[in-house]
């Protein structure tokens, strides 16, 4: 596990710490991550817990990043009726095989399962994907997955952060 926000995460015998989370599947060790509750809710509004199941590599941002990405009501349209919309999204943060930090750095490129590619370059313990997130804690196992919590929302969907429920910006 290695990332600046890992020390702010359950370690040690907390509920959720890395270790806890090695034998369960991906969609269910997202539950036990603080930071990961929009990704999670995401995951089970759109189905794909069952594609979690696979080796994956999940680059899964934080709520901090969902909330600087969307507005409220942007964010609870995609969870409630937009879902085909947000499926396409979570797929942009999905890459076939479990790879560390190591190997996704290692790789130079990667493609995502929506068929992204994205540069990987190495920062200190962690990675930089394309010129959008960066890994924050990396190396968390899950079932057949990794996980790597990320500090942006990757893919192509408008920034609606800042604009109040009319879609206008907020004064």
């Amino acid at each position: 596990m290695t990332g600046p926000l890992c020390d702010l995460l359950p370690a040690g015998a907390e509920p959720g710490n890395p270790a806890s989370l090695a034998d369960q599947p991906a969609g269910e060790a997202l539950r036990w991550i603080p930071v990961l509750t929009t990704f999670e809710a995401a995951v089970r509004a759109t189905g794909l817990a069952e594609e979690l199941t696979r080796e994956v590599t999940i680059l899964a941002p934080t709520d901090d990043a969902f909330a600087g990405k969307f507005s409220r009501t942007n964010l609870d349209e995609l969870l409630l009726r937009d879902t085909d919309e947000l499926r396409g999204l979570l797929r942009d943060h999905l890459v076939a095989g479990a790879l560390p930090v190591a190997g996704l750095v290692a790789a130079g490129t990667v493609t995502t399962v929506a068929g992204t590619r994205l540069t990987v370059t190495g920062v200190g313990p962690g990675a930089r994907l394309g010129d959008q997130a960066e890994t924050v804690c990396a190396d968390y196992r899950a079932g057949a997955a990794r996980i790597h919590v990320i500090n942006e929302v990757l893919g192509d969907l408008p920034t609606t952060a800042g604009q109040d429920d009319d879609g206008h910006p907020a004064h």
